[in-house]
């Protein structure tokens, strides 16, 4: 597929607004993969042209989280490795899906995840009693997570947070810490599989990666001084803006 220059300039503003509002209240994947739907690309290459992008991002966050001792590759290790094949998993699952049901499951997908990301409450930040032990949660609830992540994506660092708060009773800053190398863990292993599979849009990804470093280069200058709830209505105001495009596109072809 052959991208115009405006197209690269759209995906690349799409990527900046979701890497700026990403680092502040999370859910970039709410614009990023609408943005690349609504840009032409077949669903299964906006998928992993997605996880390009995406990758660089939560592997750049863990790198730095890594660094700053903030967390530990020998505690996490095991964690990652069960994220890891959760998502290869469910990336090779979403290669068998008739391109027809994918270009109408994706959009589903993502307004499901708009409802959750808009009404989701905000969790507690102090620590509790585990719910579940470490061996029991890496063992089902990570690969679950995983193979979400293999499959869409959109709302897996979320998802990976609230399950450490819920599940290890972890307090929400540090299961949110945690979160960020298992979703690069998700995100390598479904990008892996999509590049074995032909099914990224290199030019694409790559205007978007640039978009995303300066979207979250800005959104650090901005962080506590932006309400995250007004954040959340716009993410999701933005995301079925495109959604809209998108159908009213299928319908009119």
């Amino acid at each position: 597929m052959d991208f115009v220059v405006e197209t690269l300039l759209f995906l690349f503003f799409a990527a900046t607004v979701a890497g700026f509002m990403d680092t502040l209240a999370g859910g970039g994947g709410l614009i990023t993969i609408p943005a690349l739907v609504v840009s032409g690309v077949p669903p299964l290459a906006a998928l992993g042209t997605n996880k390009l992008q995406s990758s660089f991002g939560s592997g750049t966050s863990s790198f730095l989280l890594f660094k700053r001792k903030k967390i530990h590759w020998q505690e996490l290790r095991p964690m990652m490795v069960a994220a890891f094949v959760g998502s290869v998993a469910g990336t090779i699952i979403v290669q068998f899906i008739d391109a027809k049901v994918l270009g109408f499951m994706i959009p589903l997908v993502l307004i499901i995840i708009a409802a959750y990301f808009i009404t989701a409450p905000y969790l507690q930040l102090e620590s509790t009693e585990p719910r579940m032990s470490n061996n029991v949660y890496q063992k089902t609830v990570l690969p679950v997570i995983g193979i979400y992540d293999g499959m869409f994506g959109p709302g897996t660092g979320s998802f990976l947070a609230v399950a450490g708060v819920s599940f290890r009773g972890l307090e929400l800053i540090k299961a949110t810490a945690i979160a960020k190398p298992l979703n690069f863990a998700t995100n390598i292993a479904s990008l892996i599989v999509f590049i074995f599979a032909g099914q990224i849009m290199w030019l694409a990804g790559f205007a978007m990666i640039v978009g995303q470093m300066l979207g979250a280069w800005m959104g650090s200058h901005y962080l506590f001084k932006v309400n995250p709830k007004v954040l959340r209505i716009l993410i999701v105001t933005i995301c079925l803006i495109m959604l809209g495009q998108y159908w009213y596109k299928q319908i009119a072809v």
